[in-house]
């Protein structure tokens, strides 16, 4: 299978690309990225050509991998699915619900596979955990913290303007939200507000009435980085597990997968174009309800 790689920042060469040149049913065929030295000195570290064109990159490959900013993404991907492509998409789908349903609704008319890279599900050890939850039932509640601290000088990710605009919500947000919606379900009200800085906590209600409490920042005090994640319910207390393995490792999962579904001719994957949306929904309500401070109902 063909892939190109479209993006050229930290994430783009040491996951994207560096798990596809190594795996062994995929083929690097070239590199398209919004800076032209950029693009051409990871094309020349993986040995493919970069290509100063989508369109030209697009109809190089069989399959694109997206590592940019999310509107870039969307745009990109709707190109890509209208040409029959198929997609491996990052984190969060698009920054709009609006460009969200352009992205699943070229996926669907051109019948192309989509597979979303939440990097924790694509941990062994996570995936089974929460189909393990899911099939448990019985949860009250989870609480949730993710404090991480990017802006250090030592950080890749620290000068990425989306992050730096958008902030943890949308960066960290859809990483919680692809654990809490398979296992408490559906969210059906969502209640948000500031911390200092760039902390945000969620209240969100599920189907069936569970809840969730979510605190996120990228810009915690170093000495203050935390993660936690507990689920409360009818058998007890469990706790999210560690993922072990990086994220190149699990990129090559969503590679499996995202075979898996071209081999086989589904259209079903858990964490399609259609599960993006869903979160950037849920994603699209928290900023309404942390701007206007009111809760906010998300359509049935």
């Amino acid at each position: 299978m063909r892939f190109g790689v479209f993006g050229t920042g930290h994430w783009a060469a040491e996951t994207h690309a560096a798990a596809l040149d190594a795996h062994p049913r995929a083929d690097l065929v070239g590199v398209w990225g919004r800076n032209p030295d950029r693009a051409a000195a990871l094309a020349t570290r993986y040995g493919v050509p970069a290509f100063d064109d989508v369109d030209a990159l697009i109809e190089a490959c069989d399959a694109v991998a997206v590592a940019l900013p999310p509107d870039v993404q969307a745009d990109i991907a709707v190109r890509a699915a209208t040409a029959g492509r198929h997609l491996l998409l990052d984190k969060p789908l698009a920054l709009t619900v609006a460009d969200a349903d352009r992205v699943v609704d070229a996926a669907a008319q051109s019948g192309v596979a989509s597979v979303v890279f939440f990097t924790g599900r694509y941990h062994p050890e996570v995936a089974g955990f929460i189909a393990a939850s899911a099939a448990a039932g019985g949860w009250h509640t989870a609480n949730v913290i993710r404090f991480a601290s990017i802006f250090q000088p030592d950080s890749p990710y620290g000068q990425s303007p989306w992050r730096r605009q958008h902030g943890s919500l949308w960066d960290i947000g859809p990483h919680v939200l692809a654990v809490l919606l398979p296992v408490l379900g559906r969210v059906t009200r969502v209640v948000a507000t500031d911390g200092p800085g760039d902390l945000v906590h969620l209240l969100l209600t599920h189907d069936g009435g569970a809840t969730s409490m979510v605190s996120l920042t990228l810009d915690a005090p170093p000495e203050a980085v935390a993660g936690e994640f507990v689920f409360y319910g009818d058998n007890g207390i469990e706790t999210l597990p560690a993922a072990d393995g990086g994220p190149a490792t699990a990129f090559g999962v969503a590679i499996d997968q995202l075979l898996a579904e071209i081999d086989a001719g589904t259209r079903d994957h858990r964490c399609d174009v259609r599960f993006g949306r869903e979160v950037v929904t849920v994603l699209a309500a928290a900023e309404t309800a942390r701007t206007q401070a009111t809760a906010v109902d998300l359509p049935a």
